[in-house]
């Protein structure tokens, strides 16, 4: 008995994926635990275990294809000695659409003899022909001719989704009917563009959105939509943390290295801790507080932007922080994270200090209450007992959810950060 293998839904949000590579062909013996198939969703490329044992009868998605909605079929699997007909897959959609396109054409056909007819009428009727611009006439026949593309349903959703003209696209169906195939093979770099102000075409180039790009999209404008962003900014001094990090990366012989952004991690863990009420998501009908500190990082990497979660930062040291930093940092930029490694989290940290950038804003990361943005630290001059002295200074600033956080809560926090930086000993305790 044949049995449909279904596109799977890879984590709790995923709607719909990409299948990038097909790791069996059709004719191929699996079994239960068998990869067969890579997808890829909008944050990573995961692989697919066949669930039962069988033969790989028939490949329903091609590689590369997208917008595949979860639980729609990709493949057949059947049992051993098992036929399938080709009748059961193709024939009924192609008798379909030859039935479509025969009454389109009918109908083309009823309403080309209708406006024969009425322009013999017109002809014949000096008053009514006089009355008709010439504008009216010519209008008669080019709309009709606009109107001559003949696609299915599916073909012109994915046209409009891919933002493809059709009438850019030669169908291979009967009629010259498109379909969902021509679309998934058409080159969208074929498509010529009007020049503006008579620019030479080299002058832009025209990249497609992936699907981590839309994601990345469609979730900032939710959270500047829904969440009433405010934001609290504070400088802290941060010679004494760097002269920590200098002594104790001497003592590791090169094993370890302890990065600022480690012991950001790390104060910002134990200042949740502090004031737990800005540890804490939105859910509507409640605020939800967390015990424990799992603080999102945002990663960069090609194409956009991901969140890594540093799990349980409250029982860990700085040496475990490091270690579980790399390693996700390393699975994001190979595009291997599990779902449960970037969904979720309590609290975000986005770092553009190496970059030189000395403050910015970040956006939420939704449901999360509040998002840290760290600057980077440079020299500058300060007043310490009625002195000027020169010390090095990083700018953070707190992206808080007003519906979650109240000012005096991001305040607080904010005030107990600064004072576990500019005095590293007290995350120890």
């Amino acid at each position: 008995m044949s049995v449909d293998i279904l596109m799977p839904a890879l984590s709790p949000t995923m709607e719909e994926g990409t299948l990038s590579k097909w790791l069996v062909k059709e004719g191929d013996k699996v079994e239960s635990g068998d990869l067969i198939a890579e997808i890829e969703t909008d944050k990573a490329t995961m692989e697919v275990e066949a669930i039962e044992d069988g033969i790989i009868g028939k490949i329903l998605v091609s590689e590369g294809q997208e917008s595949i909605k979860v639980n729609s079929p990709i493949a057949i699997l059947i049992s051993e000695g098992e036929n399938l007909s080709e009748n059961v897959i193709s024939t009924d959609s192609n008798n379909k659409i030859k039935k479509e396109v025969q009454k389109e054409v009918q109908k083309k056909v009823q309403k080309n003899k209708e406006n024969v007819v009425q322009i013999n009428d017109i002809k014949n009727n000096d008053e009514i022909s006089k009355s008709i611009s010439e504008n009216t006439t010519k209008s008669y026949f080019k709309s009709d001719k606009l109107e001559r593309i003949f696609v299915s349903p599916l073909a012109k959703r994915i046209a409009k989704q891919r933002d493809i003209p059709l009438s850019s696209i030669k169908g291979s169906g009967p009629y010259g009917r498109i379909l969902k195939i021509d679309v998934d093979n058409f080159d969208i770099k074929k498509i010529e563009y009007p020049s503006l102000n008579n620019l030479e075409s080299n002058n832009f180039e025209i990249v497609k959105n992936s699907a981590m790009r839309k994601t990345i999209a469609e979730r900032l404008v939710k959270s500047k939509n829904e969440a009433p962003h405010f934001y609290l900014s504070l400088d802290c001094n941060i010679d004494e943390l760097l002269k920590v990090r200098k002594a104790i990366n001497s003592k590791s012989n090169d094993k370890y290295k302890i990065s600022v952004n480690d012991m950001i991690i790390k104060a910002s863990s134990v200042a949740l801790l502090k004031v737990p009420k800005a540890n804490a998501s939105w859910e509507n009908e409640n605020t939800k507080y967390f015990n424990n500190t799992d603080i999102s990082v945002a990663v960069a990497i090609e194409g956009g932007l991901i969140t890594p979660i540093v799990k349980n930062v409250q029982s860990k040291g700085l040496l475990e922080i490091s270690n579980d930093m790399k390693n996700l940092a390393s699975k994001a930029k190979d595009g291997k994270l599990q779902p449960d490694e970037y969904i979720g989290g309590s609290f975000s940290i986005s770092n553009l200090g190496m970059y030189g950038i000395k403050e910015f804003s970040a956006v939420i990361n939704p449901p999360q209450g509040c998002i840290l943005a760290v600057g980077s630290g440079e020299k500058r001059p300060i007043v310490i007992n009625n002195e000027i002295s020169v010390a090095t200074i990083m700018t953070v600033t707190l992206s808080c959810d007003h519906r979650v956080v109240d000012g005096a809560v991001g305040a607080e926090f904010l005030s107990e950060f600064k004072n576990l930086i500019e005095n590293p000993s007290l995350m120890l305790l």
